[in-house]
């Protein structure tokens, strides 16, 4: 029998998103000299990171650890996702400066293990291409010993562009699936569910380690979450995070359901057993959390 999903109410959802968050969702304030010290560079080298443009949940733990995710190409996209809180409208013309600031920033930090992200540049003929690619070589030159996950968004089948941005020679190439496939339209409404895909896959068969994310909670049902993991693991993907969507503001995607620790525990042991290399699956989960483990997958 098929599974079919259960569709809240209009007033079923707004109760649910109105309901205080569970004791496992509180994180620390970010706080701390290590935390100050990192918000000093990114506003001294004038530098976006997607854990304030994302209102990430993790920033004061990974901030305060000396380490953030840098979000080049400006901070505005071209995309209009539903879940997510990056500016949307037309960007500003990127800067060819970007590259260097991102890796001086890296270098002054001591950074171990960088993750570097951008917005959607849908208008630019190559995506960005140019400059993800000098931004992880001058991030190399300038600190040999750092290794690099870049989380690239979706080129729609520029294929060319692809293989500039991830042939610089970052350790890890991520490109997040975001949710399953029936929610696409209406979580991703500019993306395409069998596109990601297949970009996985072609990261993949030019040898690099891949990576993407979920997040839960949006409306996705076991089975639903269950075949993305098939779906991922026969195009190639290494490694896989979920975690708790939150909503960012009232204009955004509800939130559908709360996903229990135990339930992320589950999805981790299933993730595993169908071939995933490595899951990362927790409540606060992002997918450049503990991101410095997945270089050794």
């Amino acid at each position: 029998m098929i599974e079919l999903p259960v569709i809240p109410s209009t007033e079923q959802r707004n109760q649910i998103a109105a309901r205080k968050r569970p004791d496992w969702l509180r994180v620390k304030l970010p706080i701390g000299p290590e935390y100050a010290k990192v918000r000093k560079l990114v506003d001294t080298h004038k530098l976006h990171t997607i854990c304030e443009s994302g209102n990430c949940p993790n920033m004061g733990e990974c901030w305060g650890a000396g380490t953030a995710t840098f979000m080049i190409l400006g901070n505005v996209c071209t995309r209009s996702c539903s879940f997510c809180a990056v500016a949307t409208g037309r960007p500003n013309e990127y800067d060819t400066d970007e590259p260097r600031r991102v890796a001086e920033a890296i270098l002054l930090m001591k950074v171990r293990h960088a993750v570097i992200t951008s917005v959607n540049r849908d208008e630019l003929k190559d995506r960005g291409a140019e400059i993800w690619y000098q931004t992880v070589r001058a991030v190399k030159e300038a600190s040999p010993t750092t290794t690099i996950e870049t989380l690239i968004p979706d080129v729609k089948n520029n294929w060319d562009a692809l293989i500039h941005m991830i042939e610089a020679g970052q350790e890890v190439v991520s490109h997040n699936m975001e949710t399953v496939e029936r929610l696409y339209r209406r979580v991703r409404p500019q993306a395409r569910y069998e596109r990601s895909l297949e970009q996985i896959r072609r990261t993949k068969d030019f040898g690099q380690r891949t990576k993407s994310g979920i997040m839960l909670g949006l409306g996705e049902t076991t089975d639903e979450v269950h075949k993305a993991m098939d779906d991922l693991v026969e195009h190639g993907l290494d490694i896989l995070t979920l975690g708790q969507y939150l909503q960012p503001t009232k204009m955004h995607h509800e939130v559908i359901d709360w996903i229990t620790p135990d339930q992320f525990a589950q999805y981790r042991g299933e993730g595993l057993r169908r071939g995933l290399k490595y899951v990362e699956s927790g409540p606060l989960v992002r997918s450049s959390y503990h991101a410095e483990r997945h270089v050794l997958v």
